[in-house]
């Protein structure tokens, strides 16, 4: 029981550290893509699945090494016998689906538990770190809209206005 405290401490501390990591460097270089509003929310989005996918995958390989290799708790029902069925185990408690093929028993519990509880925050965390980025790019697409018309107005930066190239006939 101790091996899977411990395994749990290291796992939230580790995936935290992935997801922070992948928000930070998200929101540090996502004012410098010279791209419009949308593909920055966009990038926000991915880059915050590529966290979560990460994570899951960390919590994939533990199973995978303690149940699998070094015989650290077991999972009753469908068989868990290959990595696939770890990640598939992992997707299902860390997004608290859980379909109930694959249960854990003994140690694996904790861990699975864990990993749920674990999931749940840091989906929350990035839900607002999202919220947060759209709050901040959303309204650009209005800005940009306005900033275009200006600029067409004014004749900047785009084609030739049917003004310029006829302009009106002078008053007599």
């Amino acid at each position: 029981m101790l091996l899977a405290m411990t395994a749990s401490v290291a796992l939230v501390v580790s995936t935290i550290l992935v997801l922070y990591e992948t928000l930070r460097l998200t929101s540090e270089h996502l004012s410098e893509l010279p791209v419009p509003p949308r593909v920055r929310i966009l990038a926000v989005v991915l880059m915050t699945f590529v966290g979560h996918t990460v994570a899951v995958w960390i919590y994939a390989g533990a199973y995978w090494l303690l149940v699998l290799r070094l015989g650290i708790g077991t999972f009753a029902g469908a068989p868990v016998e290959t990595f696939e069925d770890c990640l598939y185990f992992s997707v299902v408690a860390y997004t608290s689906l859980g379909f109930g093929d694959h249960f854990p028993t003994s140690h694996t519990r904790l861990l699975a538990g864990v990993e749920a509880l674990n999931g749940l925050l840091l989906i929350g965390w990035s839900a607002s770190f999202t919220y947060l980025a759209m709050e901040r790019y959303w309204p650009l697409h209005g800005k940009t809209q306005a900033h275009r018309a200006a600029r067409a107005a004014a004749g900047i930066g785009t084609e030739p206005s049917r003004d310029s190239l006829f302009p009106p006939a002078p008053e007599t």
